[in-house]
């Protein structure tokens, strides 16, 4: 079989530890979904060659060689990059738990551009919010909903009344306006978590 060349723009959600001679990634294309991608190593280490990096937004050039199952960057370019996601630990494990979620569940071909779109919305909150824990619930009804399953119709009616208005609130109230405590927070992420691993395909965690 003839080498794949393809040229696409997407998201790092997961990075391995870099192995000589070359560092694994998992990049999300709006057009082709997640792909399993390999960067070769800079020899030097002052190299102006883009290096993928956790949450990068790039655009880059791929080959295949084994039908698309691994591809082999031959040129990326910089987009964006989420450098303040970083800032705290809570940023910092909130985001890579969403884009880890996003990587190990398969997104259906009429979904991608959407998803592209949630992962730009989501890394730019993480970076900027100060309730990652809001942002990583927030991106996981989202997420859930734009896949097709009815978190709406089934998971909230099945919530008590308190809870159920919290989270109206959680969902509906921009950022820079939530107050709610990170307990109630908690409970709901772990709530719609079980309800995505019980009712459907998705796993959460």
């Amino acid at each position: 079989m003839p080498a794949q060349s393809i040229h696409t723009e997407g998201f790092v959600l997961t990075r391995r530890p870099a192995a000589d001679p070359f560092q694994s990634c998992i990049l999300f294309s709006g057009e082709l979904g997640s792909l399993h991608v390999l960067q070769r190593l800079p020899k030097k280490p002052a190299s102006t060659r883009v290096q993928l990096d956790l949450f990068d937004e790039v655009a880059v050039d791929l080959d295949s060689s084994n039908q698309g199952r691994t591809w082999f960057v031959r040129e990326a370019r910089l987009i964006a990059r989420a450098t303040d996601i970083g800032r705290t630990y809570e940023s910092l494990k909130a985001a890579s738990a969403f884009t880890a979620m996003i990587a190990r569940n398969p997104v259906a071909p009429e979904s991608r551009a959407p998803v592209a779109d949630l992962l730009r919305t989501a890394i730019a909150a993480f970076s900027t919010s100060t309730r990652p824990d809001v942002v990583a619930f927030k991106c996981l009804y989202l997420f859930a909903r734009d896949e097709g399953h009815p978190v709406k119709q089934q998971w909230l009616p099945m919530l008590g009344a308190a809870d159920l208005e919290t989270a109206v609130l959680l969902l509906k109230r921009p950022l820079a306006q939530q107050t709610t405590d990170p307990e109630p927070v908690a409970r709901l992420q772990r709530s719609l978590e079980e309800y995505l691993s019980g009712n459907t395909e998705l796993q959460p965690t």
